[in-house]
């Protein structure tokens, strides 16, 4: 089930209503009222909408992380990891960048870029590496990140963040573009998309002639992890990793 449109409006809803209780008391009722429009604007952004969003935003995110420089160790083994992975999603050129951080994640934005976190690195061998990473690339092949995206905006916009007034065409400023950036990685998949990008990573992977156990082990790893996981999309998942690992397993099993 894709619960997208329903998740995202009533996360309009209720933030509206917040909003509406000091927007009243101050009786700027048209204040909400283009909130409102803005939000519901979200959910018809156009892909090419969703792209420019998804550059201003990746860019912000890099303005903030340190980004392993090419050469080190991280940059040298993600290079290598992803040889034989997409060089383009969508159409769009696939954009790989390491953030050293020791946060576990990773993610991948509707425009190519996809981010891997050095934390992420450090627990996982190459084969999980690429199982992750094939899920996030799952994610932008099978149109969850522009959803993604569409409620992070509407997150955004419901707090006067990216007016309606002018439109998504209009450049984001730094701080706006930073927040919607946050808002996207921070997002959660519904349970429908978690599996269906776990299965196109499997059979990008199958495809390639790649190692498959990575997604069975990273899973594993992420299960072992997620009690204490706080702030990562990719820890706090649904359905939890155990059951995703098992379900790998059981694909793996049905393909000998």
């Amino acid at each position: 089930m894709h619960c997208f449109h329903r998740t995202a409006l009533a996360v309009i809803a209720v933030t509206a209503a917040l909003a509406g209780c000091e927007t009243m008391k101050n009786a700027d009722t048209g204040a909400l009222a283009q909130a409102g429009g803005s939000a519901f604007k979200a959910m018809s952004l156009s892909d090419a909408e969703v792209s420019t969003m998804s550059d201003q935003s990746c860019a912000a995110m890099d303005q903030k992380n340190q980004i392993a420089p090419a050469g080190s160790r991280y940059a040298t083994r993600l290079t290598q990891v992803i040889k034989q992975m997409p060089t383009t999603v969508n159409g769009k050129t696939a954009n790989y960048k390491v953030y050293m951080t020791k946060d576990v994640n990773a993610w991948a934005m509707a425009n190519g870029c996809i981010r891997v976190y050095s934390g992420l690195m450090d627990l996982m061998n190459d084969d999980e590496l690429r199982g992750v990473i094939g899920h996030e690339i799952g994610h932008v092949a099978l149109g969850h990140s522009k959803s993604r995206m569409q409620t992070a905006y509407a997150a955004s916009a419901v707090r006067g963040l990216a007016g309606a007034a002018s439109g998504v065409a209009a450049q984001l400023s730094q701080s706006q573009a930073g927040d919607l950036g946050e808002k996207f990685v921070n997002a959660q998949f519904s349970q429908a998309n978690e599996s269906a990008a776990d299965n196109y990573s499997f059979d990008l992977l199958t495809e390639r002639k790649l190692e498959r156990k990575g997604l069975v082990t990273a899973f594993d790893k992420l299960a072992k992890l997620s009690g204490g996981a706080t702030g990562s999309s990719i820890m706090s998942s649904h359905p939890p990793s155990a059951d995703r690992s098992a379900r790998m397993q059981k694909r793996l099993d049905a393909a000998k």
